[in-house]
């Protein structure tokens, strides 16, 4: 088995766009066969760096709270066949023998009049929205295709957006370019230290509110949740999680209901946020201002919390308020054209990398923040990932053979009854998921 020796560029660039010394990413080392393909992007390299970033901030972690300093992080060694399994995660979930269901029939690429269109249509708000924006006489494929086809894309991206719904006209350039990672020091805050913390679980006895939601925010959290932190997600009653994607996500965390507009329920929140170290958010910017919680709010309440922030289409911009997911960013980024088949028809990537990837990222940045004494606020988004992907990332040459996915699966009880999952490249869970929102609002003691 190979490990690398050579300091590896990617692992360099998103260690260095987290604000970690330089020496320390030669430190990264990689092992085994990949399996991610060899498409026309480097979607091998971008995964194997966020998760070789996240091992060497939970290594840079664990050296801290042991008295050193990080310089003393062990070298962590990453399995590539792991970070390959783990990135397609979602569509290694059988739940009970059952493969999951990753997309609607109403999600996917459209042929419009002037070019394609994207949809997600996963949850039932979204496909309605479609549904309406369209005029459509039923909620099927065919209705779907015939009313996409005499218009053109944005006009129909623009429609289904006023509608609530989501789609994006496939872009055929590359987007705008976007930061990987937005760091900004909270001045004066109070440097938090953290005592000695069991082998191999730096982030023990961190308490982590989770306001995420589907792949990138809950990636970032179950792998917090691994590394020992008390995860503990909280949702608002009615906008429920889609059940696969929480058994695939749910690892490593608890999960509670809180309607922050109800009194007696935003006064347990407030409860938790002062109890928390750090708060992961995935919802669009401005969405939480108007409870009072955005992060400059949190940070003015809070010095010492870290705030770790991700959206989809970036923090500035015409966009930067709007929704998206993984496929849509790759759509309206230039990614999917890049992916186009010989007809034309966009592509995808070979894994929901830009998910995956900022998970490991934002994870990444949580860690290190705690390495540092906490006081700071972190951005992150998709398009930010992607543009990193497209403009940034080398490819690292040719990749070994032999990759297999089965040493990287698991089997685990669950809420949702026997999981067959994706390990992470980081250890095992010490069981599945709990049903989504069906735990205590309250933190574990320490």
């Amino acid at each position: 088995m190979t490990i690398t020796s050579e300091p590896d560029r990617a692992t360099a660039q998103a260690w260095a766009a987290l604000g970690g010394a330089p020496e320390l990413a030669g430190r990264v080392r990689y092992r085994g066969a990949p399996g991610l393909g060899q498409g026309p992007l480097p979607v091998r390299e971008l995964a194997r760096a966020t998760v070789g970033v996240c091992g060497l901030a939970a290594a840079e972690l664990a050296a801290v709270r042991a008295g050193g300093g990080a310089g003393d992080a062990a070298p962590p060694v990453v399995d590539e066949g792991a970070v390959a399994t783990a990135f397609v995660s979602e569509r290694q979930l059988r739940v009970r023998g059952r493969e999951p269901v990753n997309f609607a029939p109403l999600s996917g690429f459209w042929r419009a009049a002037d070019g394609w269109l994207r949809t997600h249509a996963n949850y039932p708000h979204h496909e309605a929205a479609l549904v309406r924006a369209l005029r459509l006489p039923s909620a099927t494929p065919e209705a779907v295709r015939a009313a996409v086809a005499g218009l053109a894309a944005v006009e129909v991206q623009e429609r289904v957006y006023r509608e609530g719904g989501l789609a994006v006209a496939v872009a055929r350039e590359y987007g705008d370019p976007r930061p990987l990672v937005e760091a900004v020091r909270v001045p004066g805050a109070p440097g938090r230290t953290w005592g000695p913390a069991p082998a191999g679980l730096p982030a023990a006895g961190v308490r982590v509110l989770d306001l995420t939601r589907v792949i990138a925010g809950p990636v970032a959290t179950r792998t917090l949740g691994l590394l020992g932190a008390d995860v503990l997600r909280i949702d608002r009653p009615g906008s429920a999680e889609a059940a696969d994607t929480y058994a695939d996500t749910g690892f490593g965390k608890r999960s509670a209901l809180l309607d922050l507009a109800a009194a007696p329920d935003r006064a347990v929140f407030e409860g938790l946020l002062a109890e928390a170290d750090v708060v992961v958010s995935g919802y669009r910017p401005g969405a939480l201002e108007r409870y009072g919680l955005g992060a400059a709010e949190l940070l003015e309440r809070r010095p010492g919390l870290v705030v770790a922030e991700l959206c989809a289409w970036g923090w500035e911009g015409p966009w930067a308020g709007r929704r998206g997911f993984d496929s849509l960013v790759q759509a309206g980024y230039g990614i999917a054209a890049r992916y186009a088949g010989p007809d034309g028809t966009p592509g995808v990537l070979p894994a929901q990398a830009l998910d995956h990837g900022t998970g490991y990222l934002v994870a990444a940045g949580v860690l290190r923040a705690l390495a540092e004494g906490g006081g700071r606020g972190l951005r992150f988004s998709l398009a930010g990932t992607a543009s990193w992907l497209v403009r940034e990332v080398p490819a690292a040459g040719p990749a070994a053979p032999g990759y297999a996915a089965q040493p990287w699966l698991r089997a685990s009880d669950s809420g949702y009854g026997r999981l067959r999952h994706a390990a992470s490249p980081f250890g095992e869970w010490p069981s599945g998921p709990s049903r989504w929102g069906t735990d205590r609002a309250a933190w574990l003691p320490r």
